[in-house]
């Protein structure tokens, strides 16, 4: 069946200005990281795009590592763009990124111009684009000279396979040396998307919020949602086939008691706000305005329309602020801490 998009998707979202740019995003973007790869149905990554969609999420990030194998959630995309999306190139903002394992050898992650420049060209062909709207450093290079990788990211942009550039994961201190060495080069840094939910707030401690504000750079905060912790499935158990029993990215060794209790003390204050766990911790990440857009994953279309749900209550008083700070501590799963803490 052809897909025809709702005609009333941008009336289901909101748009906020990324930093001092004039482009704005979409207050939830979907996340390819999980879901797109060749362990998953095709039909279902294309229910989950075209639901995205048609409630208004305009911006799909990607990476040119994700899958299970590698490369392959960039070519389901592709696919996709095809199918689904096809005239439709203007009204998406599309990401990809390159920092972590992708082939063998010394030239198959981190930093150095070779690497971006040919991930780059190899996103690209997978998705059968030819530019993307944003291309991130995906992780600080200790080993490589800042210079070096923001200089690819400024040529990037100018060889036309790129609009913007951004980075992740990198602190306060690498994010300031980064903006300047771009603003130098004449390539602004449009977005920062560091890892941040109520379990994790090393970005609170890093006081990166503030500087991205002060720099006038975006920011997408991405796992706003802990990767399914924070949403209605561990609120007993562990979920045979939920992501922490998959054996990837979540550690099953996480869902304590402690924290399954945390997770009802947390569903009951959402619940008094006439929210889904999800969708209050998603609104959580984006209160006060610092965050410009949650970035979101999804297994079925379902969850892609509860956490748009978000948008209709952005606001938190300061009684429910103090109570859920007292519920939730930072529980050590930033699996990305290695980028974060480089000095």
């Amino acid at each position: 069946m052809t897909y025809i998009p709702k005609n009333d998707r941008y009336e289901k979202m909101i748009y906020r200005n990324c930093g001092r740019s004039g482009l704005k995003l979409p207050l939830i973007s979907l996340g390819l990281w999980h879901n797109f790869g060749h362990d998953f149905p095709h039909q279902t990554k294309r229910e989950i795009c075209q639901t995205a969609f048609d409630n208004g999420i305009t911006h799909f990030d990607l990476a040119n590592n994700y899958g299970p194998p590698p490369g392959s959630a960039e070519e389901a995309f592709g696919d996709i763009l095809k199918t689904d999306f096809q005239g439709l190139r203007d009204e998406l903002i599309i990401s990809s990124k390159a920092g972590y394992d992708m082939w063998p050898g010394p030239y198959g992650e981190w930093g150095s111009r070779k690497y971006l420049i040919s991930s780059c060209d190899q996103s690209l062909k997978r998705m059968g684009l030819d530019y993307v709207d944003i291309f991130y450093s995906h992780r600080f290079d200790p080993n490589t000279p800042l210079e070096e990788t923001m200089g690819a990211l400024d040529q990037i942009v100018r060889s036309g396979k790129a609009l913007y550039v951004g980075i992740s994961s990198y602190n306060s201190a690498r994010t300031k040396e980064a903006v300047k060495i771009l603003n130098d080069l004449g390539t602004p840094c449009l977005i920062h998307q560091p890892s941040y939910n109520l379990f994790n707030r090393w970005v609170e401690e890093d006081k990166l919020l503030n500087t991205l504000d002060n720099l006038g750079v975006g920011s997408i905060a991405f796992t706003p949602l802990a990767q399914g912790m924070l949403t209605n499935k561990y609120l007993s158990k562990i979920p045979n086939e939920s992501r922490a029993t998959q054996g990837k990215s979540l550690d099953k060794n996480k869902i304590t008691p402690h924290l399954i209790q945390a997770l009802n003390e947390l569903n009951t204050i959402a619940a008094n706000r006439e929210q889904s766990l999800a969708q209050m911790a998603i609104a959580w990440v984006l209160r006060e305005g610092k965050v410009t857009t949650a970035l979101i994953g999804a297994s079925k279309p379902e969850q892609v329309k509860d956490c748009v749900g978000a948008i209709n209550n952005l606001n938190f008083n300061s009684s429910e602020l103090s109570s859920i700070d007292k519920i939730a501590k930072d529980q050590h799963i930033n699996l990305w801490a290695q980028s974060s803490e480089s000095i």
